[in-house]
């Protein structure tokens, strides 16, 4: 399948999500909270601003990432800015946090959260993440979470964080990758493709691809567990990554 089919086919999804037509990644709506909580975010984390929470995650990167006070913090794929805001917190005043989406419904929403949370330091943008709307060497620390294996190019998405990313700069990720062969059927299955597995690759090709980009790849966790608790046992585990821009 082309990119475009692709990218149209997620994008469908998630603005139907994001309106609440319909629920994402092997979950019912009201489940969100029960899966969050089984990938790493705590009670507090939860109660911050529970209208972005939609279930959609793998892990809790904001949790492994070393954000400072004053630090700019980009969010690939920042749906209805539930890690954005976790972040946001984190930079303080003097910080910022950029999330960014190509589903306009998801950046409507993500900023009518923003407003209703008084959240002055998030700014929500329109973009692909296969090309992103940042400036070169301006962000200190990018944050993905479920993300990047929708994308049809993993390896544009790393190529453009490396662009973005300060030198030293950190990229924390939790993302599903593959370890087992899927289905053709799988791979055109059109739930999975917006479910975060038919897009998936293995995970020694995924860590690959972040190291030809010129990131130094430290791996963090590997939760396994989660092909059972949210993916019906496809092989498949939810990967924990800290990249670093050399």
């Amino acid at each position: 399948m082309d990119s475009k089919k692709i990218k149209s086919i997620v994008k469908e999804n998630y603005s139907k999500i994001a309106t609440g037509k319909k629920c994402g990644c092997s979950c019912s709506c009201s489940e969100a909270k029960q899966i969050s909580k089984s990938i790493g975010y705590t009670d507090e984390e939860m109660s911050n601003v529970p209208e972005a929470n939609l279930g959609l995650g793998c892990g809790n990167p904001t949790a492994m990432a070393m954000i400072k006070e004053g630090d700019t913090v980009l969010d690939l794929g920042s749906g209805a800015g539930f890690d954005a805001f976790l972040a946001a917190k984190r930079v303080g005043k003097s910080g910022k946090v950029i999330g960014v989406d190509f589903s306009e419904e998801m950046i409507k929403r993500a900023k009518n959260n923003a407003k209703d949370y008084e959240y002055k330091n998030v700014d929500f943008v329109y973009g692909d993440i296969e090309d992103l709307p940042i400036k070169d060497n301006s962000i200190d620390v990018i944050i993905s979470n479920c993300v990047i294996n929708l994308a049809p190019s993993k390896e544009k998405v790393f190529k453009e964080s490396h662009r973005v990313l300060k030198h030293g700069g950190k990229m924390f990720v939790s993302d599903i990758v593959l370890l087992g062969e899927l289905t053709e059927e799988q791979k055109s299955n059109s739930d999975l493709i917006s479910g975060c597995v038919a897009g998936a690759i293995q995970k020694e090709d995924y860590l690959g691809i972040m190291k030809a980009a010129g990131l130094q790849v430290k791996i963090l966790g590997e939760d396994k567990g989660i092909s059972k608790r949210q993916y019906n046992g496809i092989a498949l585990e939810s990967l924990k990554v800290e990249a670093t821009k050399k």
